[in-house]
């Protein structure tokens, strides 16, 4: 059996097909797609594959047969057409002042200039992408296929900058809108990206685009499903969990765990993460792959500035209206976080329309909680592993004192103006640390109004916890007793800890813990 060449991060199709990589037939999907409609939108999480569904699409638009040749698509096209094709990236700008989307906009109007000319007349970015349309299509006798890359990557990166958000959504806007006026000229036009912008936004006078993000014909036109694992990778499957030193059944849970549960739509098959899988199987570890290609910051800054309770997010409820838009105005960080793949469809209840959200897999889960601690404690991005380390070997051990005493310094010297709602940070800080902790014991967690309950199991230790706000240490260890928090573990033979803490509001910190054992 011949080694796989993962294509890890190789997002042209024709590069992939000529190298001999690794590919996961997707062209009866891309057949049916250009055959039944003509205007699309799909939005997945980064490093789904959207670039390589684009270059699929223009390698089949340039007419380039030879690269499909075993592929799906082979036997089900008869007249393979070369069609004019704009191309699109908004991936590649850095998108800080108003005019670096005017650049990338004027370079790729530029470069089709030079094909298909130009008029004096067509001074706006969108006259001219109109004149290009038109020119392309009278020149070659063929309609147009337009492809567009990331087409929010403007929108997202101005996030939080509204007169920016505004420059961007003023240019886009008419640009865009092009798809819909020089429509006797179009063949066929995509746009991918992240997220769905609605409203008042770029997408309002695009009503014309067929958005396939949640419909389940096309589900898997991104991303790799459990059936086209076991059909393309079953030998690597094998071959994986030997090195892992894993049975095979063991395997295929963990990598399920690790990197299936995308849902895009209710009660629909799994979809793994393709970045993460392809990575995992070229190196035969298990790892937090999409995590290291970075975290956009302006997905904390959003939870920062709507003071949001992370504790939600693991059960967060929304209805398809909000899941399926942002706008750009909104004041809603979820249908940011899900579109960006952070959380996922868990469950849909028909009678309300509403839909049950939760982290897709374990790396994100742990990836993303990670990633949070520096934002929320004082600690910094290069620390943070080993402080959960230390939890984690403190809390083995029975060090309940040093544990305490490092919880501490996650809270010292917190900015006033973070704290402008003290409960809601300390518990907020409280969530990520006991996250991460319950990625090693066995952690169960809960909080009401000014309180937090905790219960944490090692192999020799439980500790049962309560956190007051602005209480006392005493009152919170009198609270385990006389509900009987800990009776559930008294006869387990492990040592018991009933431990009361405080936290002052004053210090803005943990004032005092006792404990009974």
């Amino acid at each position: 059996m011949s080694e796989n060449i993962y294509p890890i991060g190789i997002q042209n199709f024709e590069k992939l097909r000529k190298g001999g990589y690794f590919y996961v037939d997707k062209t009866a999907l891309v057949y049916k797609m250009v055959k039944t409609g003509s205007y699309y939108f799909l939005s997945r999480p980064r490093r789904f594959g959207k670039s390589l569904l684009i270059s699929t699409l223009e390698a089949y638009f340039l007419g380039k047969k030879e690269l499909f040749e075993g592929l799906a698509i082979e036997k089900l096209e008869k007249d393979w057409v070369k069609r004019p094709v704009l191309h699109l990236d908004l991936n590649i700008g850095k998108y800080d002042t108003p005019d670096s989307l005017d650049k990338i906009l004027n370079a790729a109007l530029s470069d089709w200039e030079q094909i298909y000319g130009s008029e004096p007349w067509e001074k706006s970015l969108s006259l001219r992408f109109a004149g290009i349309v038109k020119r392309a299509y009278e020149r070659t006798g063929q309609m147009v296929a337009i492809l567009v890359d990331e087409y929010d990557k403007p929108m997202l990166q101005a996030i939080g900058n509204e007169a920016l958000q505004k420059e961007f959504r003023e240019t886009l806007k008419p640009f865009y809108g092009v798809l819909k006026t020089m429509d006797g000229c179009i063949q066929f036009a995509i746009l991918t990206g992240v997220t769905k912008f609605g409203k008042v936004s770029v997408f309002s006078d695009l009503n014309n685009l067929n958005d396939i993000s949640m419909w389940d014909k096309y589900i898997d036109i991104c991303g790799i499903s459990d059936r086209e694992l076991h059909e393309y990778l079953e030998d690597e499957m094998h071959g994986f969990a030997e090195a892992q030193g894993m049975t095979y059944d063991k395997f295929c849970d963990k990598l399920k765990e690790y990197y299936d549960g995308y849902h895009f739509t209710p009660d629909s098959i799994g979809i793994y993460n393709p970045f993460s899988l392809l990575n995992a199987f070229d190196r035969k570890q298990f790892g937090s792959y999409w995590f290291e290609t970075g975290t956009p910051t302006y997905l904390v800054n959003l939870l920062k500035k709507h003071h949001y309770n992370l504790e939600r997010m693991a059960y967060e409820e929304t209805d398809a209206q909000v899941l399926n838009s942002i706008d750009s105005e909104s004041t809603n960080p979820i249908p940011v976080i899900y579109q960006s793949g952070y959380l996922t469809i868990k469950s849909y209840d028909e009678e309300f329309d509403i839909y049950k959200l939760g982290f897709p897999n374990r790396e994100v889960e742990e990836g993303f909680v990670r990633f949070l601690l520096p934002f929320y404690a004082k600690t910094n991005k290069v620390e943070a592993p080993f402080e959960i380390q230390n939890f984690v070997r403190e809390i083995r051990s029975g060090n309940y004192d040093a544990f305490f005493h490092r919880l501490q310094s996650f809270f010292a010297d917190t900015p006033y103006e973070l704290v402008r709602d003290q409960e809601l940070h300390y518990q907020n800080v409280l969530f990520i640390v006991f996250k991460l902790l319950g990625f090693y014991v066995n952690v169960e967690y809960h909080t009401s109004q000014g309180r937090i309950d905790l219960v944490l199991k090692t192999d020799k230790y439980i500790y049962v916890m309560e956190f007051k706000l602005e209480g006392t240490a005493e009152e919170a260890l009198r609270q385990i007793n006389e509900k009987h928090y800990a009776s559930p573990f008294e006869a387990d033979g492990r040592q018991l800890f009933k431990i009361g803490v405080n936290f002052s509001g004053q210090t803005r910190n943990i004032e005092k813990w006792i404990c009974q054992d």
